[in-house]
């Protein structure tokens, strides 16, 4: 058999077994968040990627102000980390409290006080998976990586050996705190993003990205 056919077959082989294995990794409803017991299945989300929500009847344009609490890192026994060092968790923890504090700000003034028009928001990083080094990369431009992504991308799926992000996200009135929102989520990059598959942490800060969007989508 020639080599490069072999080479090529194992490379597929490769890859079919690292997507059955990223497959795997859904968000739950992470039982030591504080808003875990008010959450549902959201049935209206076909995407996935938020499989868990709560809400209430809210005015959003009330609120012009907002207290973002540290990210939190999530110790559960249920959490999604893999075998992430801790090193890297906290990095990660860093990126979004950096990124959600930056969209934020270009809708709300960014405050540390309860008052009245202020709403309180924590994020719990629950999960993440990192790029698989090298690989990742490779599979946009392998036969069989092409056409997995191709799919992935149709339906705005995962890519091949890419990374990802999961957390929650607990919103509250700040003068009362009181729950009304509250959300589990999975963010990945585009299957054909090439530059989030550099750097094991790349398509998990992509994530944030596109987390941090749809928040402020949903709350303007």
């Amino acid at each position: 058999m020639d080599r490069s056919i072999a080479l090529r077959g194992l490379g597929t082989l490769m890859l079919g077994a690292a997507v059955t294995g990223c497959a795997s990794v859904a968000p739950v409803p992470y039982a030591e968040m504080a808003s875990s017991a008010y959450m549902a299945p959201d049935k209206s989300d076909a995407s996935g990627r938020v499989p868990y929500r709560y809400s209430t009847p809210v005015d959003w344009r009330a609120y012009n102000k907002v207290i973002l609490e540290p990210v939190v890192v999530y110790r559960g026994k249920d959490h999604q980390f893999g075998d992430m060092s801790d090193q890297d968790k906290a990095t990660l923890a860093a990126y979004m409290q950096t990124r959600f504090a930056e969209r934020l700000r270009g809708r709300f003034v960014l405050v540390r006080e309860r008052a009245p028009n202020t709403l309180r928001i924590r994020l719990t990083l629950t999960g993440a998976v990192a790029n698989t080094p090298v690989l990742g990369t490779l599979s946009r431009f392998d036969m069989a990586g092409a056409v997995y992504n191709g799919v992935q991308a149709a339906r705005d799926g995962e890519g091949m050996m890419t990374g990802s992000v999961i957390y929650g996200v607990e919103i509250f009135d700040a003068s009362t705190s009181r729950l009304i929102s509250a959300y589990v989520t999975k963010q990945y990059p585009g299957a054909y993003d090439i530059k989030a598959t550099a750097g094991a942490l790349a398509a998990a800060n992509a994530g944030v990205d596109k987390g941090a969007d749809a928040l402020m989508a949903q709350l303007n």
